[in-house]
């Protein structure tokens, strides 16, 4: 048996049903664990001071207290906490929000078992993720960019950050430093005026800097 440590997951939803469907499918993996089950954020801050999840599942309408404002009590005291927003499609109104916050992504709710268990193993690395759906019903909005310009190697490495890639992924894939990266990294961050990774995919996407 593999000594391997597991991913230590929070779900944090109202509906006791899909909690279940969640944690059976998670706990059938042999490197995640669910280590939390909540029904509201309140419930959720409370057990967080005692369990240390590596990635949260936040749903967001929720009673007690809803999935923007635990988010922003979470990251306050936990900044490095990764959090997966489950989404409905009407949830849009909140993503800006969201993403300004720091969350690492979102997904639907209908999401298959396959790519939930990607997700998770994604943020937990660093990355970011997506459902393709959402993405696609964030960037219908028109392009800010107004004549950016970035270098062959920004272009490689912000194409990297929008597959979902962490530093260290991208670190391999390029043959440069971590450290390199970091540099990329900001100054993608500067010129697009975005204030983290998941903000800066959106920008690139919408802005047609990549392609999904």
């Amino acid at each position: 048996m593999s000594n391997k440590k597991k991913i230590r997951v929070a779900i944090v939803d109202d509906h006791q049903l899909f909690r279940n469907g969640l944690k059976f499918i998670i706990n059938s993996e042999p490197d995640i664990e669910v280590v939390i089950e909540a029904s509201n954020g309140k419930e959720f801050l409370f057990y967080l001071e005692n369990y240390h999840p590596d990635v949260v599942l936040m749903d967001i309408n929720m009673p007690e207290m809803d999935g923007v404002e635990t988010t922003r009590q979470a990251l306050l005291k936990h900044p490095d906490l990764h959090i997966l927003i489950l989404s409905m499609y009407s949830d849009v109104e909140y993503y800006n929000t969201m993403i300004d916050l720091g969350v690492k992504g979102f997904i639907l709710k209908d999401i298959d078992n396959n790519e939930l268990t990607d997700a998770i193993r994604k943020v937990y690395a660093g990355g970011n993720y997506f459902s393709q759906e959402l993405l696609l019903k964030l960037i219908k909005h028109k392009p800010e960019n107004a004549g950016l310009e970035l270098t062959k190697r920004e272009k490689e490495v912000l194409e990297l950050i929008c597959k979902g890639y962490s530093n260290q992924q991208i670190s391999e894939e390029l043959f440069i430093s971590q450290r390199t990266v970091e540099r990329h990294r900001s100054s993608l961050l500067y010129k697009t005026n975005s204030k983290n990774s998941v903000s800066l995919v959106v920008f690139s996407i919408k802005n047609s800097l990549v392609k999904i």
